[in-house]
């Protein structure tokens, strides 16, 4: 029987200049879920977008049009990315998803119900493009510690969620599942800059915000996007629903898989929500690095100007999806943060894709139907070489399969694209060019071994790459 295997991405707040640094998380996610397809496993693969709030409010205004509108269009030139680059996710859910709010509505109703949620009134400071409160304490500079961007003073009722009870459990949490919040440098963050001194409260809805999920007793009050965005990790599973077996099938989720700056929201609101939901939590959430440029984090608005640069459509365009893929997935140690430049992006384009595979693919290909008619004798005697190269690229596989095992795609790629060496060394080493000339037996056994089917490869690469380059 396959294991279960639920990886999710966080849902995105709606644009249509995503960046390469956005694709990041999708892309890695990707890769991961088509491994463990390879390995037999029942996976399911979550993305989608956050459709609620204040900006989509502001932006759908600026642009002259209701909501759903300027929503449908953006949605729509999201997933085409998301084709582009062969992501095969198994749904992609909206926040104004008709399922996604009646559930979220219960969970609300539920949390009020058990004491978990109370009315309250909110004073304090607001970021906008963060949805996010902070008192003046938190801020840096003045500035909203999570973006550096303005914040302005927000004064309103509200109904609050009792974050604070739960700063024992949460640091309870850490320390007996130590595997729950990776890379463990993230643990410290959360302790030192939230948990240390204790949680507060949190505001869970607002009345001068109208695009939203409506509490159903109450409702000047717009449900906020913690519990409605956090929550689709499950309803997007059918939960609080009248069809939840995947719901009952998939939960908890193995991986939230996540960028660092949303860490909080995913590695204390949520398994705090959870916890106050008598749900199991997700078996680990990963806080991966970011995408650099010039030392910065990739921004869609600082470098909007730069699309040349880093648009994926652009690069898809000039070089295939697998160009994309092929950077984000092996350049960018995971959990850490990685630069990009674009002659970073050419060079590894170049190497790996162009130099490596492309070259093994074509040569084998090639003397496969000049030499022997386009049929591989895979019944030929090994040899002492063979019989080694054949050790070698069994044991890089498995070195290969043990590294997405455990989390690291970027070390997983890496070790592939040296099988890839390996062959194309092979190759070079027994010159089935020569061989040829004298029709024996070996350029069957020299063709079969420099290939990928024969050692299984395929698989492997395929977790990666969909063999879309140009």
């Amino acid at each position: 029987m396959s294991d279960k295997f639920y990886i999710t991405t966080p849902i995105y707040y709606p644009s249509n200049k995503l960046t390469l640094g956005n694709c990041y998380t999708t892309v890695v996610c990707d890769a991961i879920a088509r491994f463990h397809k390879m390995m037999g496993d029942d996976v399911f693969f979550l993305t989608g977008t956050d459709e609620h709030g204040q900006k989509i409010e502001k932006r759908a205004k600026e642009a002259g049009k209701f909501e759903m509108e300027f929503l449908n269009e953006i949605i729509a030139d999201t997933k085409d990315l998301w084709k582009n680059l062969n992501i095969e996710y198994d749904k992609f859910i909206r926040t104004t998803d008709a399922e996604h709010e009646a559930a979220v509505k219960k969970i609300f109703k539920i949390l009020y119900d058990k004491g978990e949620i109370y009315k309250a009134h909110y004073h304090g400071k607001y970021c906008t493009p963060c949805e996010s409160f902070w008192t003046e304490e938190q801020l840096v500079d003045g500035k909203c510690p999570d973006c550096g961007r303005d914040v302005y003073d927000a004064d309103e009722e509200c109904y609050n969620f009792r974050l604070s009870k739960y700063t024992d459990k949460i640091l309870e949490l850490y320390k007996t599942h130590p595997e729950f919040l990776e890379p463990q440098s993230r643990v410290s963050e959360m302790v030192n800059n939230f948990l240390k001194n204790g949680l507060t409260d949190l505001c869970v809805t607002r009345k001068s915000v109208k695009w939203g999920v409506p509490v159903e007793w109450d409702p000047e009050h717009t449900i906020y996007v913690w519990i409605d965005a956090l929550s689709n990790y499950i309803t997007a599973l059918g939960a609080f629903s009248d069809n939840d077996e995947n719901f009952k099938k998939y939960w908890p989720a193995n991986v939230h898989v996540i960028g660092k700056e949303i860490v909080r929201f995913h590695a204390i609101i949520w398994p705090a929500i959870l916890m106050a939901l008598e749900l199991p939590l997700p078996k680990q959430v990963y806080g991966h690095g970011w995408m650099l440029i010039g030392g910065g984090k990739l921004s869609k608005s600082k470098d909007a100007g730069k699309k040349e640069i880093f648009d994926p459509r652009v690069l898809i365009e000039r070089y295939g999806s697998d160009s994309v893929r092929n950077f984000i997935i092996g350049n960018i140690p995971f959990g850490q943060d990685g630069p990009y430049s674009q002659e970073i992006f050419l060079n590894s384009y170049n190497t790996n894709l162009a130099n490596n595979v492309g070259n093994l693919v074509s040569r084998t290909v090639g003397m496969i139907q000049k030499y022997n008619g386009g049929v591989i004798d895979n019944t030929s005697a090994l040899e002492p070489e063979d019989i080694a190269f054949k050790e070698n690229v069994r044991q890089l596989r498995d070195l290969c399969i043990k590294y997405m095992v455990d989390m690291k795609p970027t070390q997983s790629y890496k070790t592939a694209i040296s099988i890839i060496e390996a062959c194309n060394g092979y190759t070079d080493q027994v010159a089935p060019w020569r061989l040829q000339k004298t029709k024996t037996r070996k350029l069957d056994s020299t063709l079969s071994f420099g290939c990928l089917q024969r050692h299984n490869l395929k698989p492997i690469l395929f977790c990666f790459l969909s063999f879309q380059t140009k």
